[in-house]
């Protein structure tokens, strides 16, 4: 096993509850200590992961951040105990993760497409916001300089990216950054509205390019690309409308570092004025589309811990396959990716 020291920048995306499988996959990469975080872009659970690992950093190193991620999971389960929205007793029963038996989720899915989070909720509470405060020191966030921190959001009046760089950060910008409009009330910042950021940057890439002097980018994937078929019922078809438009602009960011990447070595671009992006992806999409996208709001302890030690397991297999060719190579081949025929490691 290589044991050399390597860099590379981290791209998380946003899922709920799934962001506890980042969350393993952050805690792997940090015991196992060979590969340095140069920058984090999060987006939504990606950008609750990427303060609390700046602000663990910050306290104590690479094991402070791991301590932080653990206690920030756990006190959302905590929180999440006395939610009306919990899984069915079949579903406890025969081990399904999904909350689509739940008749909390339903009511609440039903009241959703009714009224908006300004009538259902005028006061404004966000039970979120509230864990975020007690367990992340902000000036901590705002002084870490050992890896540069990139928070996506969605500004609504102009449909655009608005990406919140870590010497400005506030609770508000990361709220902003997991604000989904039918369940919040828009984040106000400097009295600009925003929204959940996965709609245009899930997460955003574009910073690495000027803001990091690191090449290699690593996706940690949490939302399916592909979907084989068709949805049929109601709850189906808005889900994977959900994940098309969350997946979108990441795949076009992808799709440019492609494009430039192949006429870099063609010759008509010049490596000296372009980089020649490396890509890398962590996913496990065999174990995370199954579970469904209602057990994104699952918080139930034992459902994240099951994330996390499939995050911590996804990234050691993917370590020792991949972490030789990190600062050399990319593995993952985008041109296969946009073919349709799945993302294929070059070797």
């Amino acid at each position: 096993m290589s044991t050399e020291q390597k860099r590379a920048n981290f791209a998380l995306q946003g899922g709920g509850a799934h962001g506890a499988f980042t969350w393993g996959v952050l805690d792997k990469i940090f015991e196992d200590g060979r590969i340095d975080i140069a920058a984090i872009s999060g987006t939504s659970a990606g950008a609750m992961n990427a303060v609390i690992c700046a602000d663990g950093i910050m306290r104590s190193g690479k094991e402070g951040a791991r301590e932080a991620m653990h206690c920030f999971w756990h006190k959302m389960s905590e929180n999440g105990r006395a939610s009306p929205v919990q899984r069915h007793p079949i579903d406890v029963f025969m081990g399904n993760w999904s909350l689509e038996r739940s008749p909390g989720y339903h009511f609440f899915e039903a009241l959703s497409r009714v009224y908006s989070p300004y009538q259902l909720n005028p006061m404004n509470i966000n039970p979120l916001k509230q864990v975020l405060e007690e367990t992340v020191d902000f000036d901590r966030v705002r002084s870490c300089d050992k890896m540069k921190i990139f928070i996506s959001a969605t500004n609504v009046e102009t449909g655009r990216v608005q990406v919140f760089n870590r010497k400005e950060l506030t609770a508000d910008m990361v709220m902003a950054s997991a604000c989904l409009p039918l369940i919040y009330q828009a984040v106000e910042i400097d009295g600009v509205p925003y929204w959940d950021g996965g709609y245009m940057g899930n997460p955003s890439l574009f910073p690495f390019h000027t803001e990091s002097d690191c090449a290699d980018i690593v996706v940690v994937q949490i939302n399916p690309i592909e979907r084989k078929g068709a949805p049929k019922s109601a709850q189906d078809i808005l889900n994977r409308v959900n994940e098309i438009s969350f997946n979108g602009s990441l795949l076009k960011e992808l799709r440019s570092i492609d494009f430039v990447s192949r006429l870099i070595r063609e010759g008509s671009l010049s490596p000296d004025e372009y980089r020649d992006t490396r890509v890398h992806i962590i996913e496990n999409q065999k174990e995370l589309m199954p579970l469904g996208a209602s057990s994104k709001m699952n918080v139930e302890w034992k459902f994240l811990t099951h994330l996390r030690d499939l995050g911590r397991q996804t990234a050691a297999d993917w370590l020792k396959e991949n972490h030789a060719h990190i600062g050399e190579k990319s593995t993952v081949d985008l041109r296969a990716m946009f073919q349709g025929i799945g993302a294929q490691h070059q070797g």
